[in-house]
């Protein structure tokens, strides 16, 4: 049955539907007035349009312009227009804004259509990709109806003057820089492509950008890692969006769509990647200089290096680390084999006297022991805790386990793991090119090449005889009788010990003396030249740790660290001049300007013939002593010279090798120094430390590359060598000087 309605109730009718619409339509006039003025909150000015604020990461560099790592709140590093593949763009415009290039912030026909679709039960989004990224820059989606409601004018406002300030192609990069891609914290498409491609945006093809833009709207729905079906199906979406909107072809998008993922899945993790350690203890260092007021902003706060997107440029060469790294892990894991197998049977408890003691002081280092403390528990309770089981992940050189075991057996577990840390330098720029701070940087965080100081061993021992070679003009052939030498005046007469079957018999050149690390000539050299002269090249050579003068420092009782005894060698192979080593260049704010730059300091240790004839004398540490393995088996046939080092108990183990174009420096010894191999030939320096620097220089040799040129020598200095090398000649010399004393009654 049809009502025919009369001509006023239509008239009444039209007038309501027209004052409903007309005061809809004031309604939304007045609601974007009041959002305009800031009444549901304020916009950013015209300064926040210029000079949007988001958490930016800090970039750390290497010389070889790779990123190390970042510092980070969010993992965000940004990218221009120029260095992001078109198939980035055309996947985001032809899946979230097809129109984008045609309206000013607004796509009202298409907010319209989706009012409809969600009205028939079909939910899709509506912003354009200009409205999302002011929702990205400056606010967080509400959920909340009707704050969300005031939400959405104020990104219509903020989506247009975007529109006014930018163009297109720098509000799609501002947006790609700011989108959350899902797993450990990436924003961004920089970091997108890094982490699940392991590339760069400019790189990505069309089936990585379309995963990567599928994530947009759902970084935990479609994320490749926990789903990846999903995520499949998502990229296979966006394909086919990219060949409806003519970005690809039919052919094409069907080719891309039977893929898999691909997927080179590197997540940037403060405990994962290359140089862990470095960036560690490059964190301190960076934060030390910002905190500097006269580094400050203009506003006088200081740069955040979690949050302003700073570029930290270092000297460490991203391969070169790669293969110290490498190497570490290649030898260690045998050495450890060696390591266990030598205890395996024996009781720790009755083999070391205070291993109760080593325990305890573990237990009490621990997380886990603090974390108990904080929760009120007793002593009693925290030992009964620590012999409980419980579930562990604990390091092995095959990967991380997840195990059960009593808390107190972990201790023990740790205690018996060798730790190993390697620095490389350029002796003449002192240039740090590779740090490897310690075995894994996850489970042990101690950084063993700056932090750590151990005791040095022989590797002291060219310290005294540089000064016996500067001081009193000591030829490398001069012979010494290879006996006990007792020093007195400094307390107690000293006299080193020396293993007989390592004890040269006889007179002996002091180059071989260093060469197999003779204590009682290197005694009889200290005795000559005495402690204050060496202690004071020690330290000008730059070795920062407390040095006594006492005798024995010759055999190298005092402790430092890789850091500074890789340092102090750098003078050797650099003309007697230490250059300290230095591993941060500059830092620049996001905009590229500079912040902070440093150079290194620069002290003549040794005159220049000094250094050159130590050059002699450390390459026959190599070619005819305990270095030996560098040469017969190892195949290093390039001028090389080094010096391992052994302590007290084979505690430490120690090489030290330098080369023209770089000084390495290796130590491996455990946590405590009352564990350690029982004997010197598995404890030795020449078999914990000497391998890792050979396994090392074997690939920065095979790779050109790197201008690392395996067949110069040392230079010699320009005025010449006025201390004898040629040992014939030497001894000649010495029988021409014995017979005219003779002759003249001496």
């Amino acid at each position: 049955m049809i009502v025919k309605l009369r001509p006023e109730e239509i008239r009444r009718y039209n007038f309501t539907l027209w004052k409903i619409v007309i005061g809809c339509f004031t309604f939304f006039i007045l609601m974007m007035v009041l959002v305009a003025f800031g009444i549901f909150g304020d916009l950013p000015s015209y300064r926040d349009l210029e000079n949007p604020k988001s958490n930016q990461a800090s970039e750390i560099l290497s010389s070889d312009k790779h990123v190390l790592g970042t510092y980070y709140v969010q993992n965000r590093s940004n990218v221009n227009y120029n260095e992001i593949s078109p198939n980035v763009v055309n996947a985001l415009i032809a899946t979230e804004d097809n129109r984008f290039m045609d309206h000013s912030g607004i796509d009202f026909g298409r907010t319209f259509t989706i009012i409809f679709y969600n009205l028939i039960g079909k939910k899709q989004g509506g912003s354009t990709i200009t409205q999302q990224l002011a929702l990205n820059l400056f606010s967080e989606r509400s959920h909340n109806v009707f704050k969300r409601i005031t939400q959405k004018l104020q990104e219509w406002i903020i989506s247009v003057n975007l529109e006014r300030r930018y163009t297109k192609e720098e509000i799609i990069t501002m947006y790609l820089n700011t989108v959350d891609f899902g797993a450990y914290n990436t924003f961004g498409i920089k970091s997108a492509a890094r982490t699940y491609f392991n590339t760069t945006p400019d790189k990505l093809t069309a089936d990585q950008a379309a995963m990567l833009v599928g994530m947009v709207n759902g970084p935990g729905i479609y994320n490749p890692i926990r789903h990846p079906d999903k995520s499949l199906g998502r990229r296979n979406f966006v394909l086919r969006r990219m060949a409806e909107e003519g970005m690809l072809s039919d052919g094409q998008a069907e080719e891309f769509k039977q893929k898999p993922l691909g997927l080179h899945f590197s997540p940037t993790d403060h405990n994962e990647g290359l140089a862990t350690y470095f960036r560690s203890v490059l964190r301190k260092d960076v934060q030390r200089v910002l905190d500097d007021p006269s580094l400050h902003k203009a506003d006088g706060t200081p740069y955040d290096i979690d949050r302003d997107g700073l570029k930290i440029y270092t000297t460490i060469n991203n391969t070169m680390q790669q293969y110290a790294e490498d190497a570490q892990q290649t030898y260690m894991r045998d050495l450890q084999q060696q390591f266990n197998q030598h205890w395996r049977g024996r009781s720790l408890w009755k083999s070391i006297p205070n291993f109760k003691q080593l325990l305890d002081q573990g237990m009490k280092r621990s997380d886990r022991y603090r974390s108990l403390k904080l929760q009120g528990k007793s002593d009693e309770e925290i030992t009964e805790d620590f012999n409980t089981p419980a579930s562990m992940n604990l390091f092995t050189w095959h990967g991380n386990i997840d195990t059960t075991m009593k808390p107190v057996d972990s201790i023990v577990y740790c205690k018996m793991l060798l730790r190993n840390a390697l620095m490389s330098m350029d002796p003449t720029t002192g240039y740090v090119k590779a740090w490897v701070g310690g075995i894994n940087f996850e489970h042990f965080k101690y950084d063993q090449v700056k932090m750590g100081n151990r005791q040095v061993g022989s590797t002291a021992k060219p310290f005294t005889y540089a000064v016996a070679i500067q001081d009193a003009a000591f030829s490398p052939c001069m012979q010494v009788n290879n006996v006990p030498d007792t020093i007195y005046g400094y307390g107690k007469p000293w006299c080193p010990r020396s293993d007989p079957s390592e004890t040269v018999q006889g007179s002996i050149t002091l180059r071989k003396a260093l060469a197999r690390s003779q204590n009682w000539v290197t005694a009889h050299v200290m005795k000559e030249v005495t402690p204050i002269p060496v202690q004071q090249l020690i330290k000008k050579m730059g070795i920062t740790s407390d040095v006594p003068a006492y005798p024995s420092i010759c055999l190298g009782t005092f402790n430092a660290s890789v850091y500074d005894m890789t340092g102090a060698y750098g003078a050797f192979a650099n003309h007697g001049l230490w250059t300290e080593p230095i591993y941060m260049l500059r830092i620049e704010d996001k905009n590229g300007n500079l912040l902070y730059e440093r150079k290194p300091r620069v002290v003549q240790a040794l005159n220049e013939q000094a250094a050159y004839v130590m050059t002699y004398m450390l390459k026959g540490v190599v070619d005819e002593g305990t270095g030996w393995r560098l040469r017969a088996k190892y195949g290093l046939r390039n001028p090389i010279g080094g010096k391992t080092g052994t302590t007290n108990d084979n505690s430490d183990g120690w090489f030290i090798g330098i080369t023209p174009y770089l000084v390495t420096g290796v130590w491996t010894g455990c946590e405590d120094r009352a564990l350690h191999f029982r004997s010197t030939r598995l404890g030795e320096g020449a078999n914990t430390a000497l391998p890792i620097f050979a396994l090392y220089m074997k690939k920065i040799y095979a790779n050109q590359s790197l201008g690392i040129k395996p067949g110069v020598d040392f230079d010699p200095p320009k005025n010449g060598v006025n201390i004898q090398l040629d040992c014939n000649a030497y001894s000649q010399q010495q029988q021409a000087t014995t017979e005219v004393d003779n002759k003249l009654g001496f």
